[in-house]
């Protein structure tokens, strides 16, 4: 029998890594050595990513989080050799619902609770910029414009409130709508968003050649409003509010 080429032996070790309860390692290796292998890809997964799901990890504890980082480990197939985004890839594994998770022993809010928790690491790491200083007298008569360090967030479920002590079964008739933007300090904060702030927000982002006036005349519409000036005054303020926070900004004026 031909011996196995260098490729094969090292295709059957990384099978074996990933999937040591269904793959042998390479008959040539000495088993102790296999596993000594095995436990550190292991291990150094589990620390990566654990320091990123802090609440997730409680809530599941350490015999179902284990079982998590096994399927992990041997179904996804990482696109980047960052560790710093590993966490990420395995934010989109569990987004993407993988088969293996559809025994019903998940709690429900799972992949709600890994993005949460994933989004200030992200945030911390990221090299967007603030936006640069603008003229509040400008922002009903100029386009806007979110920072880049600014995220407006939808769940279904409440995660900000999720642990170990408080586990719901079913999520709540309303949306949780969130906030999570980067200070100057590097600091990441959360804060709730009312209905309407999260969809100016939202029409900022979809609509971003209108001006601000336009907006806010837009969401009085959405909103049954058309026409209240009450209401156009209440949403100038939320504009101050959120530029003066760094949340939103002047538009780039485009010469083309």
């Amino acid at each position: 029998m031909d011996k196995p080429s260098l490729y094969q032996q090292q295709n059957t070790l990384t099978r074996y890594l990933r999937d040591p309860d269904q793959c042998a390692p390479p008959a040539e290796m000495d088993v102790a050595r296999a596993q000594v292998y095995r436990d550190l890809v292991f291990s150094n997964l589990s620390s990566l990513i654990s320091g990123t799901f802090p609440v997730l990890v409680k809530i599941l504890g350490d015999d179902h989080w284990r079982v998590l980082m096994r399927i992990f480990l041997r179904d996804h197939r990482a696109q980047t050799p960052k560790f710093g985004e590993i966490a990420q890839e395995f934010v989109e594994f569990l987004t993407s619902e993988p088969q293996a998770l559809n025994d019903g022993a998940w709690p429900p809010f799972l992949v709600e609770l890994a993005h949460y928790e994933w989004v200030e690491m992200a945030l911390q790491q990221s090299d967007a910029e603030p936006l640069p200083a603008s003229d509040a007298g400008l922002l009903l008569d100029r386009p806007l414009q979110i920072s880049p360090l600014a995220w407006p967030l939808a769940y279904a479920w409440p995660v900000q409130l999720v642990g170990p002590d408080y586990l719901p079964d079913s999520p709540p008739a309303q949306p949780t709508l969130l906030l999570v933007r980067r200070d100057e300090d590097w600091s990441v904060r959360f804060s709730e968003l009312s209905p309407l702030a999260w969809r100016l927000l939202q029409r900022i982002g979809e609509l971003p050649q209108l001006d601000g006036r336009a907006q806010l005349e837009g969401l009085a519409v959405e909103a049954g409003m058309a026409g209240s000036l009450e209401f156009i005054d209440s949403g100038m303020a939320l504009l101050r509010q959120m530029h003066g926070e760094g949340v939103i900004g002047i538009a780039a004026f485009s010469r083309c």
